[in-house]
Formats: C-alpha cells, structure tokens, sequence
C-alpha cells in the first residue's frame, strides 16, 4: 500500500519496529512501507522436498569492518564500506545516484578507497578476489558522476586477474585514479570539517599524512554465518575459515556424493568465476540425475496469441536507464518524449530497469491497457535481451516476433560517453527506426526443427576431456579432436599442485575413463578442415594421417591423408593455452634460465638438479602485461609460490628470490603466500618501468658447476615465469 510515505519515514519506521521486540500487530509498518511488501498473514512453515542432488549456493557475506575500528566506522560520518558507497552512486539508493558525503550532503571532492579491510590478516588468510576490481569500477563510476573527483586507492597487490581485468585497472590509471601501494593504519576526524585525516608509509619509508573527504572501505567476503551448521547436518565438510571444502581436483563436489558446492562459499570468487562453477555444478548434478531427465517438466503455458491481423500498429516504446549506464550519458526523458512523437507510438515510457521484474510487469500492464500490438525497448544488446522482451509481450499475448530492441548502450551510450548530447541524439535515431522496423512486424510462427545431439569437442586436455565425460555421462554422444599424438595438454606437464593433489593421477584417470568411454570417439592427431552449418546441424570436416583409423561419422582416403566429415549439433573450443616462450632475460641463449614448467620438472627429477643450487631467482609476469599481452595469466604467481614451496622442501638452505609487480594469489591460494614467506622466501617488487636485468656474467656454483645468470640480488640462479598465451591455430 502506497500512501506517500517518504523513504526517510519508512526507515523511521522500521527502526522503530525492529526496536519493539515482539510484533504487536499495530500494522503501523503495513500502512507505512510504500512498497507493499508487509504480509502479516504470512506464517512460518515447513516442506519436504524429495531430490536427488543438492547444490549449495549460498554465496557469502561482507566482512563487518566494524570490528577494524581503526577506521572508524560508526564513528565518523564519512567513513563508509564499500556496499554503503555503492548504494550512494545508484540511482535508486538515498541520494538519487548523486555523489555526496553523508555529514553534510555536500559533494566529495578527495575520496581515499582502502583494500584488504577484513581480507590477507593473520586470522582471515584469504583473498577475498573482488575488492581490488570494484574499487577500480566504483573509482571509475565516481569519475562520471562528478568529473574532477581526487580518487585514491591504497593497496598491498593489485589483483586484476580477470579476462579485460588489467585492461580496466589501466583504464583506471589513465582517467586520473591515484593508486597508492600502503595500507594506512587509522584514520583520524577533524570535529569541524568532518574531513579524515589518513597517515601511511610509502615503500620508501617516507611517512605521508593526507586529508580526504570521504574514505571508502573495501570490505571482504567471508563465509555465511550459519552454513557451518547447515553443512554438519546434511554431512559435508567445512575448512576452518567456514569455506565449504571442494575437491581440488574436481572444485564443485563436496565430501558427500550429490551434494556439489558453486561460488563464493567454496572460495572468494568474482561474478564470472561464480557463473561458471554453478554451471559447473549444474553439469554434475544433471550427469548424476541423466535417467530422470525431462520426466518432471511441464511446458510453459501462454495466453491465447492476439490477432493483430488488418490492425494499425500501436506502438509501445520503453526506454531503459539500465542504472547510470544509459542515463549517464543519454537524456532519457528526451528520448521518451521525442519517441511519443513517431508515427504510430500511443504509449512511451521510461524505467529505471526495464529488463526487472517489475518493469516487465508495467510492459504487460500496458500492452492491456493501451491495446499495443508492437512493442519497442531502447535498452542493451539483443544478445541476452531481446528473448526476455520476447517472452514478456507473449505473456501478454503478442507474437514473440511483434517486439523491437533499439541497442542504445551498445552502439550510443558506452561508445560516446565523452559526447553526451550527440549520444541523445544518436539514441533518438536508433529508436525512430527501431519503431519504423516495428510498425512494419507482422507475426511469425516457430516451428520445429531436426536437432542433433551428438556434440563436438575441439581440444583434448583437462577442459576438453572434462566436458566431453560430463555430456558423454548424461547419455550424449561425443567427437573428441585433438591435434596432438596423445591426451592430457599442459596438464601432461604439471607434477604437482599447490594443494599437494596429483595430477599426473588425475590426468591418467581422466584419460582412461575417456579413452573407454562407450559415447566419446576420440580423434587424435587431427586437424580441422572445414565448418560449417548453424545451432543444432553442423557439419565438421578434419583430415588424418590415413594409417589412424577414424571412428564414426563419412570417412574416405585420398592421396595419403584421411578424411572423416562429423554430424554434430552443439561445438565446444576447449583449445586452452601455450606457455610464452620468452626472448628476454637470456633465455635460449644461457641453460641455466628456464621457464616454471621446466622448473618444476627439475625439480620432480631429478631432486639433485635442484638441491645443489646456491639461489634461483624467479621473474614474474614475463610476456604478460604487456603492450603485446596486456593480461594477467592468473597462474604464474601460484605456480612460483608452489616452486619456492617444492625447494625449499628439498633443501631450505637454497636462497630463493622472487622479483615481482603484483603477487597474485587471489582467494584461498592466500594462505601459500604467507607459508612461502614463513619458509624464507624473499618477494622483491618491481616497477613496470624498471624490470628486472640479466646479465651474462657466469658464478661457479658448487661442485664446479655453473648455475645461474649473474642476476641481483641472486648470487647464482635465475627462473623466468612466464605466463600465457593463445593456442596456435585456435587448438591445442
């Protein structure tokens, strides 16, 4: 019930409710919460649901930076966490999405974000993953919404490990946003101008005092309260951080068969690395439960389709604010009212969200309401949006193929942030002819097509062989290509894992299971001729040396090589990666300077390679991060901390240094971090613009023989860490 309330009294209101203990039944908050969303008739119950797997999804909590109380939060007014400050740049949250400080609304003109508050501490050895990228984005976000903003981000490592992650933190720096490598250790209020007053201590050892408006904490994840009850009673294992315990070798299952673990309750995880295990744990789930597939669906029922047959169009137009991503740069109020000017249109309207449930329930209410039989949103890509919109008229009982989108993010608002009138007058374009399009619609019915379930995987390493099981297992059929003589990819090279797990193990396991598995054919030493077809009827082509015999699909011979044509419907490219293979820092030209794969072999066998070296130096994010590279390869500073591990196991007297830019040891790898240096490994930072040099001045190491590169601080050993690259030809 709405009767005007503002938003300030429905809070009153609730504290005021929340203080009463027990609910009385005055109903003072039904009347009073202008959403409608009191229930009072609504009484606890409970179901038993019978299933056959169970996934825990339960996500995670942020860290109460109330108990870093040296930051002050509670105790000054512009001390805020990262949520609270997210909350002030939305245009739903208290200020309209206009940027001001909570002590006097007045708009900040220095703000100071300070990471790891709650993360990478002695008794919370994690990185919580995300805080870094959203300090970047809500830096960046700032900068929009009041240009000329002094933005500061102190920090210990900047981990921007995420595909376009770097890209955007250089972004970051080349707007102007200040970032600062200290972690000041309090913050201070001046009583008159409520300003903070921050003091840290550069990597010089320079003490800086510096006063901001605003400071920003940006809080960790930590595991949900409660889980760890939960976890006992259904009988899975929790760490003693309160993560669900997962697999290493397989990163979704849990210690109990069927009941499978996805996102940041596993471990700190962004959003992409959250979508991608819970379809991860999707895929095992319905593996498990393949025999019951499709025996419990029912097919989504629609109203009767209205007949627009001979009818004049009526135009409905919406245009979407989607947050500040559209509004920040278009006038959408010029949009709508120049919209309700095109032929046909009886109805435009804007919404904040208009792909929420509660804007596709004002388009529905509309179509009704003004009769509309063509239907126009003006909001983001038709690549993930325009089903939605499609199935939302047809609930309202439009053809699905009476409705328009007019991409004014892609195509206007993020490409001319810098011009917003000519942006506003692009959008009012690409709506007039997005109605133009529609006024012309006329309904398409769908039929249905042949579909081909077979699928086809591109690439036989660890991901190629993992997908092609999971399909194989829930009863599809399945072409395995591989370019290479044998299975396995990078995975045939690594001996051991940060967690101790084995992957050779694994990798023959996997492989086996692969090899015999009744619904996959295996193609080895193949290449990719021809492609060709669309969703659900494709056609393969690969040539083979014509001694291998090919099984499955057309296969003929001609002039000494082996043609065999595949029938698939769905392709997964699972091609992976190759390791750079470096041109600096004397590699190829001196022995002794390997890259980590080959140090790691060493090091399995034999031992004594290693155990006689003096010191190895380790350099970090060589070929990555660069002009040529500008990415993370994610793997390289696990896979040194994993090394220094494994050496300093065989003989702790080794000195072993490792030189690099950010140590990225995101989510739980944290706790390797801390060990490696308790065991006396050295981490020395370089910048960018001063790398590391290798000179080819040579030291006798012990017994005679020489062993390193002449490389400082080192005596006598160096290592190249070297990061990714794309797999030649697109296959592995």
């Amino acid at each position: 019930m709405n009767l005007g309330y503002t938003a300030e009294e429905a809070r009153a209101e609730a504290a005021r409710c929340l203080q009463c203990g027990v609910c009385s039944e005055c109903l003072s908050c039904y009347y009073k919460c202008a959403a409608g969303a009191i229930h009072h008739n609504q009484v606890a119950r409970e179901e038993k649901i019978e299933v056959g797997a169970v996934i825990l999804a339960s996500g995670f909590e942020l860290y109460d930076a109330h108990l870093s109380g040296e930051y002050g939060l509670g105790r000054y007014a512009n001390v805020l966490t990262s949520q609270q400050y997210e909350r002030i740049l939305s245009p739903s949250g208290p200020y309209g999405g206009h940027l001001k400080r909570p002590s006097d609304s007045h708009e900040p003109k220095r703000i100071a974000w300070i990471q790891c508050v709650g993360s990478r501490r002695a008794d919370r050895n994690w990185c919580s993953a995300v805080c870094c990228m959203y300090a970047t984005k809500q830096t960046i976000l700032t900068q929009e919404h009041a240009p000329g903003t002094d933005c500061t981000v102190f920090y210990i490592d900047f981990r921007a490990h995420g595909k376009g992650f770097d890209a955007y933190y250089e972004r970051g720096r080349s707007s102007g946003v200040r970032y600062v490598r200290a972690m000041p250790s309090a913050i201070k209020e001046a009583a008159t101008t409520k300003n903070l007053e921050l003091q840290y201590v550069l990597p010089d050892g320079q003490l800086v005092t510096e006063t901001f408006d605003m400071v920003v904490l940006s809080v960790g994840l930590q595991a949900p309260r409660g889980m760890t009850h939960l976890a006992q009673e259904i009988n899975v294992t929790t760490l003693p951080n309160g993560f669900c315990y997962a697999n290493t070798l397989a990163p979704v299952s849990t210690t109990r068969e069927g009941v499978y673990v996805c996102g940041p309750f596993a471990e700190p995880k962004d959003i992409p690395e959250t979508t991608i295990s819970a379809s991860a744990a999707a895929a095992r789930a319905m593996t498990l439960l393949a025999e019951g597939r499709h025996t419990l669906v029912s097919p989504k029922e629609y109203p009767p389709e209205i007949d627009v047959t001979g009818l004049p169009p009526r135009v409905g137009v919406f245009v979407c604010h989607c947050g500040t991503n559209i509004a920040g740069v278009v006038d959408v109020a010029a949009v709508t009212e120049y919209a309700r000017t095109l032929p046909n249109v009886v109805y435009a309207d804007h919404t904040l969200f208009t792909c929420s449930t509660d804007s596709q329930a004002k388009i529905r209410a509309a179509v009704k309401e003004y009769n509309l039989n063509r239907v126009v949103v003006a909001s983001c890509t038709p690549r993930t949006h325009e089903p939605l919109f499609q199935n939302c008229i047809r609930e309202a009982g439009l053809n699905f193929y009476l409705f328009e989108l007019a991409n004014i993010r892609d195509q206007c608002s993020w490409v001319h942030r810098d011009f917003p009138e000519a942006a506003t007058e692009k959008a009012k374009d690409l709506v007039r002819m997005a109605v133009a399009k529609a006024r012309l619609m006329e309904p398409l019915q769908r039929k249905s097509l042949e579909f081909n379930h077979d699928a086809l995987v591109i690439g036989g390493g660890l991901a190629g062989m993992t997908a092609a099981l999971e399909l194989a297992d829930q009863g599809f059929k399945v072409s395995l290509v591989e370019r290479e003589k044998e299975l396995g990819g990078n995975m045939r090279h690594l001996r051991v894992l940060l967690s101790h797990a084995d992957p050779q193990g694994l990798l023959h396991s996997i492989t086996r299971r692969t090899l015999l598995h009744p619904n996959i054919h295996t193609f080895l030493d193949v290449e990719i001729a021809s492609f060709e077809g669309s969703v659900g009827k494709f056609k393969t082509t690969i040539h083979s040396p014509a001694h291998l015999p090919l099984p499955g699909g057309e296969a003929f011979s001609k002039n000494g090589v082996t043609t065999s044509v595949i029938h698939h419907g769905v392709v997964i490219v699972a091609t992976g990666a190759q390791p750079y293979q470096p041109t600096e820092y004397l590699y190829g030209k001196d022995e002794r300077v390997w890259t980590q794969l080959e140090l790691e072999n060493a090091i399995a066998d034999p031992p004594s390679t290693i155990s006689n070296l003096k010191s190895i130096v380790m350099i970090q994010c060589v070929g990555s991060r660069t002009s040529e590279r500008p990415y993370c390869s994610r793997l390289c500073c696990g896979q040194a901390v994993k090394n220094a591990l494994e050496i300093k196991k065989i003989n702790p007297e080794i000195e072993v240094y490792v030189l690099y830019r950010d140590i990225r040891t995101y989510g739980l790898m944290e706790q390797y971090y801390r060990q490696a240096r308790e065991a006396g490994v050295l981490f020395l930072r370089y910048e960018a613009e001063q790398p590391p040099h290798v000179g080819a001045g040579l030291a006798p190491a012990r017994d005679g023989q020489h062993v390193g590169a002449g490389l400082a601080p080192a005596r006598d050993g160096q290592h190249v860490g070297a990061g990714l690259a794309p797999a030649r030809d697109g296959q592995q």
